[in-house]
Parts: C-alpha cells; structure tokens; sequence
C-alpha cells in the first residue's frame, strides 16, 4: 500500500509543467494504431509485444498518472486516503508504475441511489491501482475498438447516446422497417461477469487482470472478496464489460441470414434493443440465443426489463421515447425523464428558497442546458416549451413568497424582463462598469438540430479515420475569461 509520505513533494515536481503532452499523445497513438492493426491482421503475438511495449513506456505511464489525477473522480481517495493533488506527487506517481511487485489493493466500497430507489455499489480502488488500470487500457483500447460491435455505442470515443438513437431512427423510420422491438436488458452485467471467461478471453497482462478481479473490497471495516464480476468505479471495468458483449450483433445477424428477417441491433453499454419484421423471430429464434451467449459469460437476461413490443406501441430507450404515428416515426423526450427532471427542478428551487437570485440561475442553467441538449436533436420542441411553462411558475412562485408585503407588479418589475413577447427571469450585476443582466436559459428557444451519426467503422485508432474525427469535433467558441453567456448588458 502506498503511504502519503512515498508521493511527498520534491524538487521534481516541477519537471510535470514542462512536459509536451502533445508529443506523448502522438507516441501513445502511434503504438496504439499499431495495435490495432495487429488485431485487425490476427497477430495476436504482434499484439501482445505491442502491448508490453506500450504498457512499459514513460509516455503511456505519464498519460495514465494524467488522466487519474486530473479527472473529476481525482479527489476520491481509495482505502489508503491517498490522492495526487501536486505536480511533484504526479511525478513521483509514474516513477513508481511498475509491473514488478505490484499488487492490487481491495476497492473501498460506497453506494449511490439508482432511479428505482435501490442503491448502486461502486468500488473505489486506489490512486495506483487507477493509474495501473488507467495505463493497460491504453493498451486494452485499440483490442476493444477493432473488436467491438459496429452499432454498440456506449463507453466508445467518439460515440454518444445521440448515435445510438440515429441508428434506431435508421432501422425503423421507413415503411418496410421492422415492427418490433425486443428491448434488452442484462441483469447486474458489471457484478455478475464470469471471472474465467474475461481471463481466457481478454487479451491482456493475465497477471494483472486478475489481480484487479480478485482484489475484494472492504464495506464498514470488512473484507470480502471477490469470484465474480467487474467494479463499477474501476477505470478498466466499462472496456471489459465491452469486450464481454462483443459479438451480440454479429450473434443477430446471423439470425437474420438464416430466417430472411430483416433484423437490426442497436447497443449501449448493457442496454440493447433489436428491431425485427416479426415477433416470432425475436422470441423463438433471437431470444434463446442471447439467453445462450450471455450464460456462457455468466450474465442473464432481466426479465422484468425484457420485453417485445410493437413499434405503434413505443418503447423507452436511453431516456427516448420512439413510436410510430399513423406510420411516421416519432423520436421524443421520454415522459418518465421529463417528469422526473421537471420534480428534481422544484426539489432544487424549493430547497435553496432564500438564495440570491444570480446564484440560483448559476445553479439552474447548468442543468438545463445539459438536459436540453441532450434532447436538442430529436422532436422535442412542445415538450421544451412544456418545461418552459412550468419553469416560469415554479420561479415565480418562488419569487412571490420572497416578498409577501409586496404586490405582485413589483415582483414582476424586480424578477422579470419582458423580451421579445415573453417574461424572462433575470438577475443582474456589474461586471467592467457595465450593469448586466444576468438571465436565466430559455429552455424553450433550444433550437432543434438533426444528429449526424458516426459511421459505424470510424475508430480513431484507424488512420484513414483520423480527418473525418477530426472533423467531426465541436468547435470551441472563443471567449474571454470573465464572459458568461447568460450575461447581458444593459
């Protein structure tokens, strides 16, 4: 177990400052394309030197330090209280990533609250068990992006839940297009995956892999070890759970090639939905198969969260309601998601009723920003405007009981601006001499935007990929450093 005393500050730290990071990122590209294109070939022996080249490197060490010191989960400590919070303990952190004499410590185990009210275990492992994680992805990454289904989009870079959903538009907007669906669901995937079979199956530093399997973890002072599954909270643990359902899709497809079904799957993490003409297919033919590859990897099939429906009925998927309207496909905002994010709004506006007005849209417009766009290319516009509406009455309320003594007018000159026909909720202060208003989003002008899909071979570990990715990248909109957007002069 490392001591805080092993990472203390020294002179060295200064050496992190200066290091290129564009020129480490280059190397570690290279010799990850290289292992890409041995997978691609079969040189499963290319791979493996590849991998021991990459994973014993000072570039990939110092990317791996990097990327577990300065993420947001940076300052969880595991069951040592360590955390690497200065450049000196960075550098003194990659000096100490080594293969020889490392052994895993056990994950410290927390929970969080799920939607349905139960609770989600995490395992925090350690700072070096993270950046040991962190650096055999490196090497683990270009496998599970050459292997990996064509239309699984979760825990993959460059691909997003908006992917996922163009790809179901694809295979269910037209009038041939399959009518069912068989909305998938895998029981605790990431605590129930078969040990054995990751560690045949997994091409990676055996000895490491296990030692991250069977590291146990310590709940309430006690150790319990672990013979099953993967901890969700480890770096590499989405890219196993990856790898473990690579070949679903190639799994349907021969399905389809046997019967003459027109059969599609879509993927995101353990979530999937496969399209088909006919429900007999899904249930005689696809089902029992997916039953039979998920056994093999010691998973099963939710069967209250399992279900073949037709597309006139709906289905959710991703926070997504898809359904056909007299033959039109129509993609919308589930209505669980919306009444759920419109009661954590009034929780939250409720909850802070005596907070200034600027920190109260400081706290708002993060999150309806986040939610508008994550739904701003599909058909959303009513259900914005929807949210836009009840807003208004939430805030005004709020407003109101601020100032019982005083008339509704004056609440309205105080908390309101009218702007092109509509009242707008502000606050304002003085930034450079200039009095500004500082507004709340407008969740209602959200402007609606097709989502262009990610083609489904695009890796950028794959050179004749790098333009189109590069392209695809948002552009960063220049601004100065006190500029907010919610901002506006008056």
């Amino acid at each position: 177990m490392m001591t805080s005393s092993e990472v203390s500050a020294s002179p060295s730290g200064t050496q992190w400052q200066s290091i290129d990071w564009k020129a480490i990122e280059s190397h570690v590209l290279k010799l990850q394309m290289r292992i890409a294109k041995a997978t691609r070939e079969g040189k499963h022996s290319k791979v493996k030197a590849l991998q021991w080249i990459l994973t014993h490197s000072r570039a990939a060490k110092l990317l791996a330090v990097k990327r577990v010191s300065q993420n947001k989960g940076s300052t969880t400590p595991g069951i040592d209280g360590v955390i690497w919070n200065t450049d000196a303990r960075r550098i003194a952190a990659v000096n100490q990533l080594s293969r020889k004499g490392y052994r895993a410590e056990p994950l410290r185990r927390i929970y969080i609250p799920k939607k349905n009210g139960k609770l989600r275990p995490l395992g925090i492992p350690c700072m070096i068990d993270r950046a040991q994680q962190a650096l055999y992805l490196l090497a683990l990454e270009p496998i599970s992006e050459t292997l990996a289904d064509p239309n699984s989009y979760g825990f993959r870079p460059n691909r997003s839940t908006a992917d996922a959903i163009a790809q179901c538009f694809k295979c269910l907007c037209l009038k041939r297009s399959g009518r069912w669906v068989l909305e998938g669901d895998i029981k605790a995937c990431f605590d129930k995956i078969g040990h054995e079979w990751l560690i045949e199956n997994i091409q990676l530093d055996k000895r490491m892999l296990k030692q991250w399997l069977n590291s146990g973890f310590i709940d309430k002072g006690l150790f319990y070890r672990t013979s099953e599954g993967t901890p969700q909270g480890g770096i590499i643990s989405p890219t196993l759970m990856l790898l473990t359902l690579a070949g679903l899709e190639k799994l349907v497809k021969e399905v389809a090639r046997k019967t003459g079904d027109r059969v599609n799957f879509i993927g995101y993490a353990d979530d999937f939905v496969i399209t088909g003409t006919s429900e007999e297919v899904l249930t005689n033919e696809v089902k029992p198969l997916l039953i039979d590859f998920l056994k093999e990897r010691g998973l099963t099939l939710s069967e209250e969260k399992t279900h073949i429906t037709h597309i006139n009925d709906g289905f959710d998927f991703l926070g997504f309601n898809l359904r056909k309207y007299k033959g039109k496909l129509l993609i919308k905002p589930s209505k669980s998601n919306v009444l759920s994010f419109l009661s954590n709004l009034r929780e939250l506006i409720k909850k802070h009723a005596t907070m200034t007005v600027n920190d109260l849209i400081r706290l708002l417009n993060p999150k309806l920003k986040g939610w508008a766009n994550y739904y701003r290319h599909c058909v959303a516009k009513r259900t914005f405007g929807y949210l836009g509406h009840k807003i208004f009455w939430l805030l005004w309320r709020w407003s109101v009981r601020r100032h019982p003594t005083k008339s509704k007018d004056w609440v309205r000159r105080k908390y309101y601006m009218n702007r092109s026909g509509g009242w707008q909720f502000h606050g304002w202060q003085k930034i450079a001499n200039m009095d500004c208003h500082y507004n709340l989003v407008q969740i209602a002008k959200t402007p609606i935007k097709r989502h262009v899909k990610i083609r489904n071979a695009a890796t950028p570990f794959d050179p004749q990929y790098q333009d189109y990715l590069a392209k695809r990248k948002p552009k960063k909109e220049s601004r100065h450093a006190w500029f907010d957007p919610a901002l506006t002069a008056i």
